[in-house]
């Protein structure tokens, strides 16, 4: 018996995993903040690229279900988020340039509500959540057909009705 450890499995190309534990859960708690994915693998020193999330999330199961209900969690935030924005105003400048009589530029500075930027905020964010999570956060549209309302075949007899029926009885009896 030799005391030598065994030789580690060859690299059949590619890199070596980098999957880490650790950087998996710091993830999933700040997809659940309605931080996107890509964000927190660019800001984040030492976090994998977005594709390697994605081909750990294809080789493990319990992680692709641990990032979707992160993911989740995160578009309540967002949309937690949206009520956040209406409900405080956001002050900024707006600034006007104008010329006096003597041809002198005149600036002036007014503090407003940023209103058109909150709405911009908050509409971007509903429609990525209706995008993310369309059952949750789409538009209701009902379709003919569906579970709740079925289709409903009304058996109307108009004329052109009763003279194919006159003539399915004719064909019968001709028989």
């Amino acid at each position: 018996m030799t005391d030598k450890k065994p030789a580690p499995p060859k690299n059949k190309g590619g890199r070596v995993s980098t999957y880490d534990p650790y950087i998996a859960r710091i993830m999933c708690e700040q997809l659940s903040e309605g931080i996107p994915l890509r964000q927190i693998c660019r800001e984040n020193e030492g976090f994998p690229a977005w594709r390697t999330v994605y081909d750990w999330m294809g080789k493990d199961a319990d992680l692709a279900t641990a990032i979707a209900h992160a993911r989740d969690v995160g578009c309540d935030a967002i949309a937690e988020d949206c009520l956040r924005i209406a409900d405080n105003q956001l002050i900024g400048e707006e600034v006007t340039e104008s010329e006096d009589e003597e041809g002198l530029k005149k600036v002036s500075v007014k503090k407003v509500d940023m209103l058109g930027h909150r709405k911009l905020q908050i509409e971007t964010r509903l429609k990525l959540l209706a995008k993310f999570n369309p059952k949750k956060y789409g538009d209701k549209i009902t379709h003919a057909g569906d579970d709740v309302n079925p289709v409903v075949i009304e058996n109307n007899m108009s004329v052109f009705g009763e003279l194919l029926k006159n003539i399915k009885l004719q064909r019968q009896t001709e028989k």
